[in-house]
C-alpha cells in the first residue's frame, strides 16, 4: 500500500510568492491506479473502494485509448459527489461508500455520480514522478487532462476531474466562501511528494463556521463535552466536542464539572452558564462536523446562544450586511419569515447565481411580504452598494448581481422574485431559447408537462440539448442554452414561433397562441413572444410572491410527468432537494458550449 503524502492542518495561510493553492473537497482521499489491464480506487487506508464507484472505472475504461502511451498512472485525488464546483456533499459520499450490494452502488452512481477529482500524478509510463517539484507534477497533470478533453473546473459530463492551482489565494478563497466549499489547500511550488506528515509543504485551511453554544455536561471516559442552544426556549443538543480545549482551558473547565456538576456514571451534567465558540463545517443529524473549540464567551449570556443564530453562522450570511427584521412575517400561510427568505438566497446562491451573473436583473421587492405592496426593481437605488452596480442605462445604473453578498443584500431589502433577460449585459443576441408554456390555471398544470414533453421529442429530434423548470407559479419553462453570437434574436423568434405553431397544429385543443387571454379558454397559452431583446423571465430558483412561497425550480426531464406540481418546491425544501439530488442545470453552460446548431439552422433556414 502507497504511503499518501497529507496535509497538514494550520490555522492561517500561507504567504508568499512559494504558494499556490487548491480547492480541499469534502470526499474520500484515494489513489487511482491506472494500468493497461486494471483499473483500481485505493483509500488513503488502503481499502479497495473500486466496486464502490463503478462510474469512475467505467469512464476510465471507456477513456483508455486516449491516454494508452502514458499507461501505467497513478494519480492522487479525492472522491467527491459534487453539489457545485466547489462544494462537495459529504453525507452522500459517506453513504455511498457503505453500500454493499451492486445493484444499491449502481442505483446511486446513476443517481449522482461520483468524480475523482485529481491533483497530483505519481507515476506516467510507469516512471516515478514523486522526486519533481509539485509544479512540474501539476503540469504534467493538466497536459493528461487536456489529453482527455476534461473541462474545468469541473466537468459535469466525465467522472475526472482536475483540481486547478491558484496563484492568487484570495481569488480562491472567494469562490470557497461563496460556495460554502470545505476550505482550501497551500502547497508549495518547489515540494517533493513526501509520504505522511513529516512536512510543511502542504497545509490545509479549513472554511471554519463559528457556532457560540452552552457546555452542558462532559465525559469522564473519553473527555468529550457536550454543546447545547436554546431552540424555542428548550436546550437541544447539538453534538460534542474535545479538540483544541487543552492546557489552562482544560484544567479549568475539568474543575467545574468536578465542583458544579453532576456526576451520574461516567457523565458530568453542568447547569448551562458556560458559553463557547466552536469551530464546525456544519451540524449533520443534530452533530456538529469536525468540531474544535475556539474560546470562551464570557460576553454572552447562555439565553444569546440560539439554533436561529447558529443556523445564521452555518448559513455564512455576509458580516458586511446589516440584517434587519429577520423575524418579520413574509408568507404567512408557510410561516415564513425574512429571515427565511434570506436564508434560503444565501444557501441556495451557488446554484442561482450563474443564471444572474453578467444579466441585467429586474426584481420584485416586497418590504412587507407577499400580502403588502410590491414594486418592480431595475435600477440601482442611490443607497444600494457598489457591488450591485451593472452597466450604464441613459442616467441610471441597471441593477446586477454577481455574489452572494449581493443576493442576500437584495433579500434583505425584501426582493421576492429575480427576473433576468435572455442576452448578457451589453450584448444584443440571445444565449438562450426559452419556451413559456402558460396554462390557464395551476388546475391546468397537466397541459404543462403535456407541452414540455413534446417540446422535448422535438428539440432531441434537432439533437438540442434542453433543460426544464418549473416557473413556480403556474407554469413551466423548456431552455436551449446557445453559444453567444450564434443566433440573433430574428433567427429564435422564427424558431420559437415554428415550434408553438406545430404544438397548437398537433393539438389546437390543448394549446394556442392567442394572445388575448379572453380568447384562449381552457388551452395552454404557448408564449413565444415574451422571448425577445430585454424581455425577461424569472430566473432558476428564484422565489415568487405568492402565499404557497413555491419556488422556479429546474427539474431533471424524468421528473416531468403527472405526478408533478409546482407546489411540491417551496423555499422549504428547495435547499435540501439540490443538495439530495443535484442540480438539473448543473450542466447548463457546458452544454450551451457543445450545443450543436446544425440542424437548428437549418430548420430556421426553412422555416422563414
Amino acid at each position: 500500500m502507497m504511503k499518501l503524502m497529507q496535509p497538514i492542518a494550520n490555522e492561517a495561510i500561507p504567504k508568499g510568492k512559494d504558494w499556490v493553492f487548491e480547492t480541499k473537497y469534502d470526499g474520500f482521499r484515494a489513489v487511482l491506479y491506472w494500468k493497461k489491464d486494471s483499473i483500481e480506487l485505493i483509500s488513503r487506508n488502503g481499502k479497495d473502494l473500486s466496486k464502490n464507484f463503478p462510474e469512475i472505472l467505467a469512464y476510465c475504461q471507456k477513456e483508455q485509448q486516449r491516454v494508452a502511451e502514458l499507461l501505467p498512472l497513478t494519480l492522487d485525488g479525492e472522491i467527491a459527489i459534487l453539489n457545485t464546483p466547489y462544494q462537495a456533499n459529504f453525507p452522500l459520499i459517506q453513504q455511498r461508500g457503505r453500500f454493499k450490494t451492486e445493484s444499491t452502488i449502481a442505483k446511486a452512481a446513476k443517481m449522482r455520480p461520483a468524480h475523482f477529482l485529481c491533483f497530483d500524478l505519481l507515476l506516467q509510463e510507469g516512471k516515478d514522478l514523486c522526486l519533481l517539484a509539485y509544479l512540474k507534477r501539476k503540469e504534467k497533470l493538466a497536459d493528461l487532462f487536456n489529453q482527455l478533453e476534461v473541462r474545468r473546473p469541473v466537468d459535469w459530463s466525465k467522472r475526472l476531474g482536475y483540481i486547478e492551482s491558484f496563484d492568487n489565494w484570495k481569488n480562491l478563497w472567494v469562490k470557497i466562501k461563496e460556495h460554502r466549499g470545505e476550505g482550501m489547500v497551500g502547497k508549495r511550488r518547489e515540494s517533493r511528494y513526501v509520504p505522511g506528515k513529516n512536512h510543511r509543504d502542504w497545509l490545509k485551511v479549513k472554511n471554519w463556521r463559528v457556532i457560540s453554544c452552552i457546555i452542558t455536561g462532559y465525559s469522564l471516559s473519553n473527555g468529550y463535552f457536550d454543546a447545547a442552544v436554546y431552540r424555542d426556549g428548550t436546550l437541544v443538543s447539538i453534538g460534542k466536542f474535545k479538540h483544541g480545549l487543552e492546557g489552562e482551558a482544560l484544567t479549568m473547565m475539568k474543575k467545574l464539572a468536578d465542583s458544579k456538576g453532576e456526576k451520574a456514571g461516567n457523565e458530568v451534567k453542568l447547569p448551562p452558564a458556560i458559553c463557547v465558540d466552536i469551530y464546525c463545517l456544519d451540524i449533520l443529524d443534530g452533530e456538529l462536523r469536525e468540531p474544535v473549540f475556539h474560546g470562551f464567551r464570557v460576553d454572552l449570556q447562555p439565553e444569546q446562544c440560539t439554533w436561529q443564530h447558529a443556523k445564521q453562522r452555518l448559513a455564512m450570511l455576509p458580516s458586511s450586511i446589516n440584517l434587519s427584521n429577520q423575524e418579520k412575517t413574509f408568507y404567512p400561510k408557510q410561516k415564513l419569515a425574512k429571515g427565511d427568505l434570506v436564508h434560503y438566497l444565501r444557501e441556495i446562491s451557488p446554484y442561482m447565481l450563474p443564471f444572474l451573473k453578467n444579466k441585467a436583473l429586474t426584481v420584485i421587492r416586497c418590504p412587507e411580504g407577499v400580502d403588502g405592496e410590491s414594486f418592480f426593481q431595475k435600477h440601482l437605488p442611490d443607497y444600494a452598494p457598489d457591488y450591485l452596480a451593472g452597466d450604464k442605462s441613459g442616467n441610471e445604473t441597471l441593477l446586477h448581481c454577481n455574489s452572494s453578498e449581493a443576493l442576500v443584500w437584495l433579500g434583505n431589502h425584501g426582493a421576492m422574485e429575480y427576473h433576468v433577460p435572455f442576452q448578457y449585459m451589453g450584448g444584443t443576441d440571445p444565449i438562450e431559447i426559452v419556451f413559456d408554456l402558460d396554462p390557464p390555471s395551476i388546475r391546468e398544470f397537466r397541459l404543462a408537462v403535456y407541452a414540455a414533453q413534446l417540446l422535448k421529442k422535438m428539440l432531441d429530434q434537432l439533437l438540442l440539448q434542453s433543460f426544464v423548470k418549473t416557473s413556480g407559479n403556474k407554469g413551466m419553462q423548456v431552455y436551449v442554452p446557445i453559444p453567444e453570437n450564434s443566433l440573433s434574436y430574428n433567427d429564435t423568434a422564427t424558431f420559437t414561433q415554428a415550434l408553438a405553431m406545430l404544438l397548437v397544429k398537433q393539438h389546437d385543443d390543448l394549446f394556442t397562441i392567442e394572445r388575448l387571454k379572453k380568447n384562449r379558454g381552457n388551452r395552454l397559452y404557448v408564449d413565444y413572444v415574451q422571448h425577445g431583446r430585454d424581455k425577461t423571465l424569472i430566473a432558476p430558483y428564484s422565489p415568487r410572491k405568492n402565499d404557497a412561497g413555491t419556488v422556479s425550480t429546474p427539474l431533471f426531464w424524468d421528473e416531468v410527468t403527472e405526478r408533478l406540481s409546482p407546489e411540491q418546491f417551496t423555499l422549504k425544501n428547495v435547499v435540501h432537494r439540490v443538495q439530495e439530488k443535484g442540480c438539473p442545470f448543473a450542466g447548463y453552460n457546458q452544454a450551451r458550449d457543445s450545443q450543436n446548431l446544425r440542424q437548428l439552422k437549418q430548420f430556421i433556414s426553412k422555416s422563414t
